[in-house]
């Protein structure tokens, strides 16, 4: 049986032809270079944004530091950024960092200055009470010095954020009835709206008495010590406000200045008010 060769070599040629014409045919669609612009672009913005120098972080501007460390906390930012993008920072974590070192820091609020600065906003916690409890003294024989009391300032929101070696006077005191053995600053002692109640009273109740210390009992029972030595007690889960009222006019018209020498404590916990001696 006999192939016709010419016919078989033609039909190679031209299949061949063809499919070097289709081929370089691609080249001269529009598409094709229009989709090739598209990745040079692409490929040009990714450049520019994420590897080349100009949206590197070069200088971070911190704000409303007053007892935090600037620069260890521009050297964590720094440390933090990885590659240094203002795109790519995670300022989640490196706020979660900083709130764990430093406990004195309340918020902080972070913004892209473009396109190599950061802002940094630091909001301090304010201290507005003393939070104290006793020490214990493994040795107290060898070690007489030792403070009675430790004492860390306290927030609005409860925390506690700071030691102090002796307590100052024009600080509200707070104590625990029962002794707290592990806690670290940072920490919420006092539930925040408790600690509301209690600033609450002693805002009402400053013109008349001066409040010394707070014992936090219960969460429906609190303990108020005068500076006169006489204690008032509390139920901050009731109605707070008639307590306040009930105390003011007894501080007016029964318990006078001179009449509280005596006098060991008010009970407003109750419908009806106990006074201890009874004799008032």
């Amino acid at each position: 049986m006999k192939y016709n060769t010419k016919y078989s070599t033609e039909y190679r040629k031209s299949y061949r032809t063809k499919k070097k014409k289709s081929f370089w045919v691609i080249f001269k669609n529009r598409f094709f270079w229009l989709g090739f612009f598209i990745l040079i672009v692409i490929g040009g913005f990714i450049y520019l944004f994420i590897f080349s120098s100009v949206f590197q972080i070069k200088d971070v501007q911190i704000s409303g530091a007053e007892k935090s460390p600037v620069p260890e906390i521009k050297d964590i930012v720094f440390l933090k950024s990885k590659s240094r993008n203002i795109f790519l920072i995670n300022f989640e974590e490196i706020t979660r960092n900083l709130l764990k070192k430093y406990p004195q820091i309340a918020n902080i609020n972070f913004k892209r200055d473009f396109p190599d600065r950061i802002l940094i906003q630091i909001e301090e916690r304010r201290p507005i009470a003393l939070f104290c409890q006793p020490v214990i003294e493994l040795f107290p024989l060898f070690f007489d010095k030792s403070p009675a009391e430790e004492c860390y300032f306290l927030d609005r929101q409860g925390v506690i954020f700071e030691k102090i070696e002796n307590q100052l006077g024009n600080f509200l005191v707070f104590n625990a009835k029962s002794f707290i053995s592990k806690f670290s600053l940072g920490q919420e002692i006092v539930n925040e709206n408790y600690l509301t109640k209690i600033l609450k009273i002693n805002t009402q109740l400053e013109k008349d008495i001066k409040i010394e210390k707070v014992l936090l009992v219960s969460e429906n029972r609190l303990n108020i010590k005068t500076s006169e030595g006489w204690e008032i007690y509390f139920n901050p889960e009731k109605d707070l406000d008639w307590q306040i009222e009930e105390m003011k006019i007894l501080l007016e018209q029964k318990i006078s200045p001179e009449r509280r020498k005596n006098l060991e404590y008010v009970d407003l916990r109750f419908d009806k008010i106990y006074i201890y001696p009874e004799s008032y």
